[in-house]
């Protein structure tokens, strides 16, 4: 059997599920290796350099990167044309990956900062989705009638964002957002990559993913 790339990933991580959501839209093959991060195996941590999910392993390099390794699926093959997105887009996903992920971060491991004030994280955190929701007036995606990989870089941290809190979430005065993430969350895609696998363990037969 040819070598496929092996793709290192744990289920609820965002960053490992946008790298799926790409992977599955490019229709690439990988080896998926689910693994528990606090119980990395030592194959995984010989392969990433950061020792973070996801890591792809190609032939000739390691991606552990979840942008770099949404990009790189999407250049083999690019059917929904993903990457045919507006330069504004990228400002979005390096917004969401920086201020939004620590207010996130900052709102949903509260024990972890003990020393900042929860609310105003929150009201942080709000204040990005705002914007986010003005730009979905009268949309279905970010950008119009489809999705680019702004929305698939972004839909992941959202979700968790919003599963923090369900119940707030849902009455705060942003229901484009609202509809934008439950259109995703009822998505064949999004339960295409959310399946259940065995953690891995050397020997195993190989898990095949694609789209």
């Amino acid at each position: 059997m040819a070598q496929y790339p092996i793709l290192w990933s744990f289920r609820r991580c965002p960053y490992a599920i946008r790298a799926r959501l790409a992977l599955a839209s490019s229709r690439v093959t990988v080896e998926l290796r689910e693994i528990l991060l606090q119980d990395k195996p030592e194959a995984f941590l010989q392969t990433s350099p950061s020792g973070t999910v996801p890591a792809l392993r190609l032939p000739d390099k390691v991606i552990d990167e979840s942008l770099e390794i949404m990009i790189w699926a999407l250049q083999q093959n690019d059917p929904q044309r993903l990457l045919d997105m507006p330069q504004e887009g990228w400002g979005l996903i390096a917004a969401n990956d920086g201020p939004f992920k620590d207010a996130l971060d900052h709102t949903k491991y509260v024990v972890r900062y003990p020393d900042l004030d929860v609310q105003k994280e929150r009201r942080k955190a709000a204040s990005y989705l705002l914007n986010l929701d003005e730009r979905l007036v009268g949309r279905a995606w970010l950008f119009g009638d489809r999705p680019t990989l702004a929305d698939l870089a972004l839909l992941p941290f959202v979700r968790q964002f919003a599963h923090i809190d369900r119940a707030w979430f849902d009455t705060q005065e942003w229901p484009n957002l609202v509809a934008w993430l439950d259109q995703f969350l009822d998505s064949d895609v999004f339960l295409l990559v959310m399946r259940k696998y065995i953690t891995w363990s050397e020997g195993d037969a190989p898990i095949w993913f694609n789209g």
